[in-house]
């Protein structure tokens, strides 16, 4: 049997109008799915127009001389990048849905509700959260253990939970965006050329204004809390709490353990799995009565404990007693609450994977750099390379490696510094992904919130403002470095 070739050696390059075919097809499905659908666009409906947005940049591919081997093994390859994320999100949903049942986040929503001020509550969320990421260098583990406890007082003070998210997302990416231990960190200087401690020293000029900036709007909305109404609903939400769970500090040993086991650096999807085992034990131990009330058996204690533990690794809790804004609460988790996302993420990623095999996303930089000439407009156009990027393969990881490789030499031929593009590559792919709907960061954080992208996106501030902020910098020249040419030497002959 002969070898199938995988590549023509007559492939073309995609024309213009073949780039703007699929872009333009994603465009017109998405707008539709949200104007059809509503809230439940990302349960299906999106699914769908990026299969078929797949589908038509394989044809136009095909139309080029890529074989559809060709094809599938860009696509295998691209979904494959995303098994990482799918696996952390699983792990994820089991642990929230033992974290609920030992009481671990229980027990923070409790003493949250203790220490915070309902007219505090939005900046201290943002804070509590930039100082968990820089910590530990993951956005995506401090969303699903602080942010969910947030989300959890939130609810219990009567705030909005589309801003609490906004702040948890706000707060969660400007510490991610700034920890040496974080993987977008280390990444944007690794592909640009730069030193990683030199990168996070030139972020800290855009970073730091945006987060102040958030923090004053922030700081806005929570003074128009009415806060007599709050305090009735935190001493409501304290007494259920009280009442349904055991709440000490030893149910906090699962958040210890994590925490410890990110701090020494330990990959976020074992980290995950065993704070998610962490939190199974625990509920055993200091909740035992609630577990068992959780299953009607007549398997001995032993048995019916493990029963209920291993169905909140993978269906989660269901709690009722009787309140139903707090069993809305404290019944999440399980595996098969992230089904959904894992299936958005690998139908986008199918997207993307195809738009850079057949060429479009190189053929469209190609297009993106024409006439850029200025500081401004070279820093401003590999913003928006990272967020089209973001848009069109659904990955952060994308959105740095992608910009990173194909602006490198063109910003070295400017004379700019490659500080100016690690930034940039940070202020427009790290921080624009968690606003997207479809992105594995959006999709995450929507799943571990329990808020939709919709709904969040307007009020996560320092996700909007840094990229605003950064191409002001760049047009009006402040902290732009230039390469500086070396000096020759000059000898008099001998």
């Amino acid at each position: 049997m002969e070898k199938q070739e995988i590549d023509s050696p007559n492939v073309k390059a995609p024309s213009f109008v073949d780039c703007l075919i699929p872009i333009l097809v994603i465009i017109l499905l998405m707008a539709s799915s949200v104007w059809l659908f509503g809230n439940d666009s990302s349960y299906g409906p999106n699914q769908i127009a990026l299969i078929i947005g797949m589908f038509i940049t394989s044809i136009i591919g095909l139309k080029n001389g890529y074989s559809w081997k060709a094809i599938e093994t860009g696509l295998i390859n691209g979904i494959s990048m995303s098994l990482g994320a799918c696996l952390i999100l699983l792990a994820v949903g089991s642990l929230i849905g033992t974290w609920m049942l030992s009481g671990t986040v229980p027990t923070l929503i409790y003493y949250g509700l203790s220490l915070l001020s309902p007219s505090w509550f939005y900046p201290a969320a943002l804070l509590v959260c930039a100082i968990v990421a820089m910590s530990i260098g993951s956005s995506w583990t401090t969303a699903a253990t602080v942010g969910v406890a947030l989300i959890g007082v939130a609810t219990g003070m009567g705030l909005s939970l589309p801003i609490t998210a906004g702040a948890v997302v706000s707060g969660a990416y400007f510490g991610d965006k700034l920890s040496p231990l974080s993987e977008t960190t280390n990444l944007a200087p690794a592909v640009a050329g730069t030193n990683l401690f030199e990168h996070i020293r030139y972020m800290l000029w855009t970073t730091v204004p945006s987060v102040v900036i958030a923090l004053i709007l922030f700081t806005f909305l929570g003074l128009q809390i009415d806060s007599v109404a709050s305090a009735e609903k935190i001493e409501e939400m304290r007494t259920l709490l009280t009442s349904n769970f055991t709440i000490s500090w030893y149910t906090l040993i699962p958040l210890v353990i994590l925490l410890t086991l990110a701090l020494n650096k330990m990959p976020a999807f074992p980290a995950i799995a065993i704070g998610a085992l962490a939190g199974g034990i625990c509920a055993i131990l200091f909740q035992l009565d609630v577990v068992l009330s959780l299953l009607n058996s007549e398997h001995n204690p032993l048995i019916k404990s493990l029963m209920v533990v291993w169905t909140a690794m993978f269906n989660g809790v269901e709690f009722s007693t009787g309140v139903e804004n707090f069993d809305n609460l404290i019944s999440r988790g399980g595996m098969s609450s992230m089904l959904n996302t894992v299936w958005l993420i690998i139908c986008a990623m199918s997207f993307g994977a195809v738009l850079e095999k057949v060429g479009i996303l190189k053929t469209i930089v190609f297009y993106i750099l024409k006439g850029a000439t200025s500081a401004g407009s070279m820093i401003s156009r590999t913003i928006l390379t990272c967020i089209g990027t973001n848009l069109v393969t659904a990955d952060q990881y994308m959105a740095i490696v992608m910009p990173g490789r194909m602006y490198k030499e063109e910003f070295s031929k400017r004379d700019l510094h490659q500080l100016n593009l690690s930034r940039s590559l940070e202020d427009g792919g790290t921080i624009t992904s968690p606003l997207i709907p479809w992105n594995t960061c959006g999709a995450y954080m929507q799943s571990a919130l329990g808020v939709l992208v919709i709904d969040f996106w307007m009020y996560a501030f320092f996700n909007l403002v840094n990229p605003i902020l950064a191409v002001i910098y760049a047009y009006f020249g402040i902290k732009i470095l230039r390469l500086t040419p070396p000096k020759v030497e000059v000898r008099s002959p001998a």
